[in-house]
């Protein structure tokens, strides 16, 4: 029977248990040459970022022309208290500009300009090479100002633009990775070592997911030379990653430790855990790897790239666990118990046992399961409620951590020089005879948008043309943000009347309008117009999936009923949090109001992914008992109090890394891990000890109806015995 139901897992996993160490040595193997590899070949980040559609086309227009914007440092004068002393600002900004002209790096130095309430003055300096190149580059700049402003005590001159802000991020977002990478291994081990209560019992599990996570980074290296990657791919491997990897071999582990402790020898221990627990992990690893395809649904590379760095560390995390696991568990054999922790052992030996507290949360449903499901659901919804009123929004500059130095400059910049902070970029493409007209007619199409309230006039500005003199851009000043109504419709002002009458009567081959608030709207866009199709996508392609699984249309439903009300909740959870203001002192944030615009459609399929893992694991064993006779009703008490210990560590598991997320420096990774976090806890709680058994219990025999199209052959429409125990002998079993 175990050979048959596992099929293709039982036997490698008996190979692996048969041949442990050659197992493991193929490991070690694979995870190195996937490292290895992705060093050698390096991951490959997209030159058009976050940018669709006619921002997309815009930008590749601009590369294709060698006329990608050079980076732009803007060094600020200001007083540290006071009024600005204007002479000695002057003779500030008459030394940063000798010092940085006389850098290699830097290719032109402006006359100072001065704000308009006479606060501050402006250098801008124009770097050398692309903007790429611009956050290598730019620390002489940095210590060109640092040099003036220690010449000059009483004013601050400091130095803020793309390159600087970028080169403080990332040593930042490194610093945060290395943080999440150090607190995830010891938070994690540590929760392990209280499931188990044996070092090796806790350890196995860790190196597991951190092996699928270096072997995931090093193929999505190599995916990366397809599909680019985007900056934050490496952070969220590892956090799902570390999730799913330690929650399989979760799964693995304890049923292997249930059979060994009902007298089976390690092999036949490992082939019962293969046949059962590792056939759940690698549907669980099937449904997550489903539920990621949903973001193919976008036109963003961003959603494409995490889809793939997502499955390829799910992937990696499902082969380890049917292949080396198996044979670390046969090869330590009795071993894997030790060293015990001496107190924590006792401990978990005494909860090998169904406990006390499961079957607590769990009575309610079975002697009541209409009312339970009917107030579960409706305190759900609630909890959803908020979501209805969320925001969506790309990050930008305004929106890094003010903890970074460099952004405190940004403030005193945006202060001084309100048009510093987003602008519209025209990009035109004709003939080159056409240059010269194309180049008067972007002059006075700035001309005309300063003049309007919706743009900001920020001194005189010069459209630029690529050597063919085919292409020709010009910057326009928005004065709102970018991700705000007045900037939207900014943009939509110029792509459908200013720019169209300007070119009226030219030839022109081609134009776009991209730059920061285009590249936000038409994010947003796309985001919003894939997040219909990919929620379509994933709830059916998970019914489908989980029909054949478990040969079950109503099992299959209520799993996608379940997990869609799951994923409803922690949006509601998520607007709540991050769209007000007051969680930002306990969670050390600034709110922008919104909701990181890729958030939702990752969040979505990332979720439905990682609940339909407890999902299949808890089905898979209700479903167990009630093939081995059992009535419904039993089957669902015993096998949700038997798998509650290894769901509860997998869920505190997964809520720690997550939590661990929700204390880094961005906003989009606050986001991110509060989701996460929140989904999960609801999810292994909520979910499945409350309204899955009320579900399970009011449907009855329904569960397991079968139609016949779906029917093995030789297998009745319903391998179950009569629901007949009535459900207060149940409730007394469970006491």
């Amino acid at each position: 029977m175990t050979r048959e139901r596992g099929g293709a897992t039982v036997r490698m996993a008996r190979w692996s248990a048969t041949h442990p160490w050659r197992a493991v040595c193929a490991w070690v193997l694979f995870v190195a040459l996937c490292a290895g590899a992705g060093s050698v070949v390096g991951t490959r980040t997209s030159d058009t970022g976050l940018a669709t559609g006619e921002a997309l086309r815009a930008a590749r227009m601009e590369d294709g022309a060698g006329l990608t914007a050079p980076a732009v440092e803007n060094v600020l004068i200001t007083a540290r208290s006071g009024a600005l002393d204007r002479p000695s600002a002057q003779r500030a900004a008459s030394d940063v500009r000798a010092r940085l002209e006389r850098l290699p790096q830097v290719t032109e130095v402006a006359e100072p300009v001065a704000a308009r309430d006479g606060s501050a003055l402006l250098v801008r300096a124009t770097m050398a090479g692309t903007a790429d190149d611009a956050g290598a580059n730019v620390r002489p700049l940095l210590d060109a100002t640092d040099a003036t402003g220690g010449a000059y005590p009483a004013l601050r001159v400091e130095e803020v633009g793309d390159a600087s802000m970028s080169a403080a991020l990332d040593t930042r977002l490194d610093g945060d990775f290395h943080k999440a990478e150090l607190v995830s291994i010891p938070v994690t081990l540590a929760i392990l070592l209280v499931a188990f209560g044996a070092l090796l019992a806790a350890g196995v599990p860790v190196l597991l997911a951190l092996s699928s996570v270096g072997a995931a980074i090093g193929l999505s290296a190599l995916a990366s030379q397809l599909v680019p990657a985007t900056d934050v791919l490496d952070s969220v491997i590892l956090l799902i990653g570390m999730a799913v990897g330690v929650d399989y071999s979760l799964f693995y582990l304890r049923r292997d430790r249930e059979e060994r402790a009902l007298g089976r020898n390690r092999i036949d221990a490992v082939e019962i855990a293969a046949a059962t627990s590792g056939h759940a992990v690698v549907v669980s690893g099937l449904a997550v790897s489903v539920a990621m395809c949903g973001m193919f649904v976008s036109h963003s590379s961003t959603f494409h790239s995490l889809a793939i760095g997502a499955i390829l560390v799910v992937a990696v995390a499902v082969l380890g666990s049917v292949t080396v696991l198996p044979a670390l568990l046969a090869g330590l054999g009795a071993r894997l118990e030790r060293p015990r922790v001496p107190l924590v052992w006792r401990l978990t030996a005494r909860r090998q046992g169904e406990g006390r507290f499961w079957p607590a949360v769990l009575r309610p449903a079975l002697r009541r399961p209409a009312a339970t499901l009917a107030l579960s659901v409706v305190a759900l919804l609630a909890i959803a409620a908020p979501a209805t009123g969320m925001r969506l929004k790309l990050l930008d500059d305004s929106d890094l951590p003010r903890t970074l130095p460099v952004m405190q400059s940004y403030d005193r910049l945006t202060a001084a020089f309100p048009g510093t902070g987003s602008s519209l970029r025209v990009v035109v493409r004709a003939p080159a005879a056409q240059a010269a007209g194309i180049g008067r007619t972007l002059t006075a199409l700035a001309e005309e948008t300063a003049r309007r309230p919706l743009f900001n006039d920020d001194g005189p500005v010069r459209p630029r043309t690529s050597r063919d003199h085919t292409v020709t851009t010009v910057d326009l000043g928005v004065g709102h943000r970018a991700g705000t109504a007045d900037a939207k419709r900014a943009l939509d002002l110029l792509r459908r009347q200013l720019l169209p009458q300007a070119l009226r009567g030219i030839p022109v081959a081609e134009h776009a309008v991209g730059g920061p608030v285009a590249l936000t709207a038409d994010f947003t866009d796309d985001a919003t117009d894939a997040m219909p199709w990919a929620i379509g996508f994933v709830l059916l392609f998970t019914l489908v999936m989980l029909m054949a699984i478990f040969r079950s249309p109503v099992v299959a439903l209520t799993a996608i009923v379940l997990n869609t009300l799951s994923a409803a909740a922690s949006y509601g959870l998520l607007t709540l949090v991050f769209q007000h203001h007051w969680a930002e002192g306990m969670l050390g944030f600034h709110s922008n109001g919104a909701i990181v615009t890729w958030l939702p459609l990752f969040l979505f399929v990332v979720l439905f992914g990682l609940s339909m893992d407890y999902h299949i694991f808890v089905v898979s064993r209700i479903q167990e008992l009630v093939r081995q006779g059992l009535p419904t009703t039993q089957a669902v008490a015993r096998g949700i109090t038997r798998s509650a210990g290894t769901v509860t560590s997998a869920a505190v598991v997964m809520v720690a890394v997550f939590a661990i997320f929700a204390t880094l420096s961005t906003l989009d990774m606050k986001q991110l891990g509060v989701g996460l976090a929140a989904a999960i806890l609801l999810d292994a709680t909520v979910i499945r000890a409350v309204v899955l058994p009320a579900a399970m219990i009011l449907l009855g025999r329904a569960n397991w109806w079968t139609p016949r199209l779906l029917s093995r052959s030789g297998t009745p429409t319903a391998a179950v015995s009569p629901d007949h125990e009535p459900r207060r002998a149940v409730v007394d079993e469970l006491r």
